[in-house]
């Protein structure tokens, strides 16, 4: 029975393995091609030679305002549907994002600040977080880049394993 069980816990082990998106390693991807300038709809947390863009760098607090933000929203949320907790944790929800986006922007100098002292941009948030992933993953701050560039661009939270993940299948 017991030779059973490891064998079974073995066989899920392995099959979950190899159904779970294999992601290859940054260097496999191929970088989509930047817009060298800010005329894109995303603009790059980093700058052509590699370094953070200065808004990334005024805006290393906006984390801590964005999850201020997400908490008094949903604290909101929570006031103006008491009856209704589904609703109302989802209006909390919603209002939380936008009031950490609007922290968020406002903490790194707002969007003509960040527009300003960008010099790569991106149509598409699966091009920007392709890029950033291919070219920028190995930076000390990376973790804490990627995280307040989803702040300011929330579909990028969403987006940019799928997108990684497309772009690791088109590699092989």
């Amino acid at each position: 029975m017991k030779k059973t069980l490891t064998i079974l816990a073995l066989a899920i082990t392995l099959g979950a393995c190899a159904s779970a998106p294999q992601i290859a390693a940054p260097t496999a991807l191929k970088a989509p091609a930047p817009i060298l300038g800010n005329a894109g709809k995303y603009m790059s947390p980093y700058t052509e030679d590699g370094t953070v863009a200065p808004w990334v760098e005024k805006g290393r607090a906006a984390s801590a305002g964005a999850g201020v933000g997400g908490f008094l929203g949903a604290q909101a949320g929570a006031k103006l549907a008491e009856n209704i907790p589904f609703v109302g944790g989802w209006i909390g929800q919603s209002v939380g994002e936008s009031l950490g986006r609007q922290t968020a922007l406002a903490m790194v100098g707002g969007e003509e600040f960040i527009k300003a002292n960008s010099d790569l941009s991106f149509n598409s948030v699966n091009d920007l977080a392709v890029y950033m992933y291919a070219k920028n993953s190995s930076h000390k701050d990376y973790a804490a880049v990627l995280d307040l560039t989803q702040k300011i661009y929330p579909d990028l939270k969403t987006g940019y394993y799928p997108a990684i993940a497309a772009a690791s299948r088109a590699a092989r």
